[in-house]
């Protein structure tokens, strides 16, 4: 996934941040609102980690901001403000979930799945493609229930196109979208990994639309 998280603490930011990049996410962090509203306006992203207290203003009143718009990425707040109301209000705003700090980062990256599986309308841990089937938290993939190795650049691509099930994803959609994970792309490198994908799961996993994108069939 590709995830905006907005964290003021250069600590837990920084922590947060490179555990979530070994477990294969491409995270950019932002520890001002400002910063975070100009990198939203240029990039798409898969999920939102908001902080709610800023030095420049309110987390929560950004999300309010963007669900009165009508975007529904994915949002977890995170935050020490642990009272029932509190939650109620981070909840009742548009926060998808809420954490309260302190907390590990392996229980965030946990929820972060859950939303996103709920908002692509895929709550199950494993998605199918036909003879396909996708373990989102093992990251791993079978064809016909036989195990088939994807190398990180591979699972992240199919992963992306996998959480669109339906929708075509432009070639610059879906390079923004991977950009930033282990280096940036090369003109070719994009067809040359789908390709490899194609070669391991099957030609029909992923549709080319010409001038258009890509697509998983369902």
């Amino acid at each position: 996934m590709r995830i905006l998280l907005l964290e003021d603490d250069r600590i837990l930011g920084e922590a947060l941040r490179d555990f979530m990049r070994t477990d294969d996410h491409v995270v950019e962090w932002c520890c001002r609102l400002s910063e975070a509203r100009a990198a939203y306006a240029h990039q798409p992203y898969d999920a939102l980690v908001i902080d709610w207290q800023l030095p420049d203003g309110s987390g929560l009143a950004w999300l309010k901001s963007l669900r009165e718009a009508n975007d529904s990425t994915p949002a977890l707040m995170i935050t020490a403000r642990d009272q029932l109301a509190d939650r109620l209000s981070g909840l009742n705003t548009g926060a998808d979930d809420y954490l309260v700090k302190p907390f590990e980062p392996e229980e965030l990256v946990a929820r972060l799945r859950a939303v996103r599986r709920r908002a692509a309308g895929s709550p199950a841990p494993v998605l199918h493609l036909g003879p396909v089937a996708l373990d989102l938290n093992a990251k791993s993939a079978t064809v016909h229930d036989t195990p088939v190795a994807l190398t990180s650049r591979e699972w992240v691509l199919l992963e992306a196109l996998a959480l669109r099930k339906g929708r075509t994803v432009s070639k610059s959609e879906l390079e923004d979208l991977v950009m930033g994970f282990d280096g940036s792309l090369s003109d070719n490198a994009l067809e040359v990994h789908i390709s490899a994908i194609r070669r391991k799961l099957g030609k029909d996993v992923i549709q080319t639309l010409r001038g258009l994108g890509y697509r998983v069939n369902t």
